[in-house]
């Protein structure tokens, strides 16, 4: 059965490019994100390794570590970072697990026969401090990720985890968030000194609080 939000991510052990990681130790206490690449060595895949390894240092500002995965062996990994870093201009500095068994693959539900029938689509999970799946993505093979998105989203999760807070449409980091309808009339003053705006009862407005 497919995983849901608010399963807890399954542990696993597997060899990357990086030496043997158990999957729950290894993120430790922080966040995490797992995708997945349906081959090595093909355009789209490329691009995508090459754009995480650019962003990889503002993924670790938020305490996301990342780890990428595909069903090829670790010494074709291991060659394929030589390209990815020759033709992306960039160090790739983040494990990728080899699953050539597709231990993981099936663990995540990474392989849709109906769309590839021995490869991953180019699955996305967004692992939490508490081990559970805070979101899925899952892309077909021929459209590559945008992983602006991906620092947006965890922006998001990350504010909302510890705020009353939601993200409105195309919300991006520094601009007004919507006050959750739990929240009373009452309690705004206490929960959000910067003030609010309010919209209609149900849509209220507050600047973000953590900024």
């Amino acid at each position: 059965m497919a995983l849901r939000l608010g399963d807890e991510a399954p542990n696993f052990t597997a060899e990357t490019t990086e030496g043997s990681i158990n999957f729950h130790e290894w993120l430790g206490d922080g966040w995490g994100i797992l995708f997945s690449h349906p081959k090595d060595y093909t355009p789209v895949c490329t691009t995508e390794l090459g754009a995480m390894a650019k962003l990889n240092d503002e993924f670790k500002k938020r305490n996301v570590k990342v780890l990428a995965i595909s069903v090829d062996p670790l010494d074709s990994h291991k060659g394929w970072v030589n390209d990815i870093n020759e033709t992306q201009g960039c160090t790739v500095g983040y494990p990728i697990i080899a699953d050539p068994e597709k231990k993981v693959a099936n663990l995540y539900d990474m392989i849709h026969p109906n769309a590839l029938d021995n490869m991953t689509v180019r699955s996305v999970f967004v692992i939490g401090p508490d081990k559970k799946l805070k979101l899925t993505l899952t892309y077909p093979a021929s459209c590559g990720r945008n992983f602006d998105e991906l620092l947006r989203v965890i922006d998001s999760l990350q504010l909302t985890a510890k705020h009353k807070v939601a993200t409105p449409v195309n919300w991006k980091d520094g601009e007004d968030c919507i006050i959750t309808p739990a929240v009373t009339d009452a309690e705004i003053p206490s929960l959000f000194p910067k003030g609010h705006r309010v919209v209609k009862p149900y849509l209220r407005y507050t600047p973000q609080p953590n900024k």
